[in-house]
């Protein structure tokens, strides 16, 4: 019988590196909540339509990449429902502020998500078919100055904020308009019409796009095709006056933050509701697949889907690819010790004493947890050169519980990074531990 693995494009994430997860993400809480963002968590799965009216029929994602299957009727009274995995989360955010009416409130709606996405695409390092993502969106009504470019200025100072106070050293901003989808109309067939005498040279990926979506040509990843993107016309040309102030607006606010910035005029996203300001942050720690996160405005988004007009900005970060990031950064690797392992000392011959031993084990544990401690618990039955073993690969200090402490009340405390053992009343070992 063959053993049975994590599917191909799936990982089981592990301790210690899941504390690097958890740090991660609590420090993002902590940094939303300082610019008033609330948490909405959306169904893992969604109506296929949701996605193929939203991210667009002819993205890489909903023509190729997404984990569709056929709900089939329960009854016949019921129908069969096409559903699809979740593979971003703005729009299903999207349509949870429709659905919830959010709109009517008149206020800005500020909400951030962490949580599993899935696209079927070839695995590659940093790249997971089960991939995990921690993202943010804005909207509202214009009312309520979702339209400004005052809130993708305050979307990207944050994003700048968390990856500072992530230790994330040496990101690179790079920023672009994609304008208004009369911008974008204009531009797409300028770019149709200069594509037609190169085309036939490059991927089979960019003849397709040529045809059904031009814009997407310019995401394309293939070394060899890149020369001949580089002559493409270029959308900062197209943008009407409107377009052309709210990218100077928004440029204009991160200067005065102090937020750095590259101008990146071939930069678009992969997905059609973006309009307007686009970006990415990038790291050069993670090769060729730089990219740690990325968004944009997307102010036709909610029309789409059947909702009011709710100009919006979003992101999504690569929860993998940060994670990666950290990790090749010395200072980052994971380092999960316990304050204490207590260790009691018994007799495993003598299963009474035993077992008064790693109840009183279990007591102390229990008290010195109530006070905020991290301990992790031995066992009587253990060696004492086995006890200190363990204690050693898995906490700061051990503290030997045989019977003389317990009678005495006097515990014996070994600190390994100075070898030093100390004898400590038990009255004062949480405050001795907590140092």
């Amino acid at each position: 019988m063959s053993t049975l693995k994590a599917v191909r494009g799936t990982r089981d994430l592990l301790p210690p590196e899941t504390a690097l997860w958890n740090r991660i993400e609590a420090t993002a809480r902590a940094v939303f909540a300082r610019y008033n963002f609330g948490e909405i968590r959306t169904p893992v799965f969604e109506d296929t339509a949701l996605f193929a009216r939203g991210v667009g029929e002819e993205t890489d994602i909903v023509s190729k990449e997404m984990y569709t299957w056929e709900d089939r009727a329960r009854a016949q009274s019921e129908k069969s429902q096409s559903l699809t995995l979740r593979p971003e989360n703005t729009a299903g955010v999207v349509r949870a502020y429709i659905e919830h009416q959010l709109g009517e409130t008149g206020q800005l709606q500020k909400l951030y998500y962490i949580g599993p996405q899935f696209r079927r695409e070839r695995p590659q390092k940093g790249r997971y078919r089960q991939f995990y993502q921690i993202g943010a969106e804005v909207l509202g009504p214009p009312s309520a100055g979702s339209e400004s470019p005052l809130r993708d200025a305050e979307v990207l100072e944050m994003l700048a904020t968390l990856l500072d106070e992530l230790g994330i050293a040496g990101w690179t901003l790079h920023l672009n308009s994609v304008g208004s989808s009369a911008d974008r109309a204009r531009y797409n067939e300028a770019l149709r019409a200069a594509l037609v005498p190169v085309v036939g040279q490059m991927c089979a990926d960019c003849q397709r796009r040529a045809v059904t979506n031009p814009l997407r040509v310019l995401d394309c990843k293939v070394p060899a095709d890149q020369p001949i993107i580089e002559t493409l016309p270029v959308i900062a040309d197209f943008l009407d006056e409107n377009s052309q102030a709210h990218f100077a607006a928004v440029t204009a606010a991160l200067d005065a933050a102090g937020v750095p910035y590259t101008l990146n005029h071939r930069l678009v996203r992969g997905l059609d509701y973006y309009t307007r300001t686009t970006f990415e942050f990038t790291h050069g720690g993670l090769g060729a697949q730089n990219a740690l996160l990325g968004g944009g405005r997307y102010d036709g988004l909610s029309e789409m889907l059947g909702g009011p007009k709710a100009p919006g900005i979003g992101f999504a970060i690569g929860l993998d690819r940060l994670v990666l990031t950290l990790l090749a950064q010395e200072s980052a690797a994971p380092q999960v010790l316990a304050d204490a392992f207590v260790a009691p000392l018994g007799d495993a011959k003598d299963k009474t004493k035993l077992a008064r031993i790693n109840a009183a084990a279990l007591v102390l544990a229990r008290e010195l947890r109530h006070q905020g401690l991290w301990i992790e618990l031995g066992d009587g039955g253990f060696r004492l050169k086995k006890s200190f073993e363990t204690a050693d690969k898995t906490a700061r200090r051990i503290v030997i519980l045989g019977e003389d402490e317990l009678q005495s009340g006097i515990l014996t405390v070994k600190t390994f990074s100075t070898g030093i053992q100390t004898k400590v009343p038990r009255a004062e070992l949480a405050v001795f531990l907590s140092n």
